[in-house]
């Protein structure tokens, strides 16, 4: 788990690295929670995600957004972030230029940045989303949704109602070609406290499926 320093948009981003297992290993960047929130790269959530998918053989990056620990610069109310997630995914491309496919996975905040990076990068092929704030922020951009993927929920979630990611999933789910798939945890709260283990459990069945879908593909 190597530490890695890149340079965006505000100056010097700090992240952690798990290099793929092989040359064409594809990409996972996972984006954390609200910076002014407490959110950082070290987040349980986010650190589970990231292992998620270096255990998969996946080259995994997951770093702090800018004014959050060592990365230089200041909130910037997710126009910076989302430059800061480009510069990550640039980044990872460069050290892994063989890379078969990219992934976004974000939790919260990172979840809505990740959606905004999704539409704007088509390599993108894949995704899973923790805790959207669907009530929040504008989801609006996903006109259509490029990519098939996975949102993640706690029933009890008081900060962002199961019912607005509901909605969001519903008319999401109308495009051909994508699937969009909503799993709910029961007794979760907005951050799973006392519920990751079961959190993760969603994420690994899910991606066990769509990686088994791909070598099927490719076979």
């Amino acid at each position: 788990m190597p530490e890695v320093i890149f340079t965006g948009e505000d100056g010097r981003i700090e992240g952690r690295f798990h290099p793929g297992r092989t040359r064409n290993a594809p990409i996972a960047i996972i984006l954390h929670p609200h910076p002014q929130f407490g959110g950082t790269m070290n987040n349980p959530v986010v650190y589970q995600l990231y292992y998620a998918f270096a255990n998969r053989g996946f080259a995994a990056l997951r770093f702090n957004f800018r004014g959050v620990g060592r990365s230089q610069g200041v909130f910037d109310h997710g126009q910076g972030e989302l430059s800061d997630a480009a510069a990550a995914l640039d980044w990872a491309q460069a050290a892994n230029p063989d890379a078969r496919a990219c992934w976004i996975a974000g939790f919260s905040f990172g979840a809505w940045i990740g959606m905004q990076l999704l539409m704007r990068r088509p390599e993108v092929e894949g995704f899973i989303s923790i805790a959207a704030p669907a009530n929040l922020y504008d989801f609006s951009f996903l006109a259509p949704c490029p990519s098939s993927g996975l949102f993640v929920h706690g029933d009890k979630d008081a900060v962002v109602p199961v019912s607005a990611v509901g909605t969001l999933v519903e008319k999401l789910k109308t495009q051909k070609g994508i699937v969009i798939e909503q799993q709910i945890v029961k007794g979760a709260n907005h951050f799973f406290d006392g519920k990751a283990d079961e959190l993760i459990e969603v994420v690994d069945a899910y991606l066990d499926k769509r990686l088994a879908n791909t070598r099927e593909s490719a076979a």
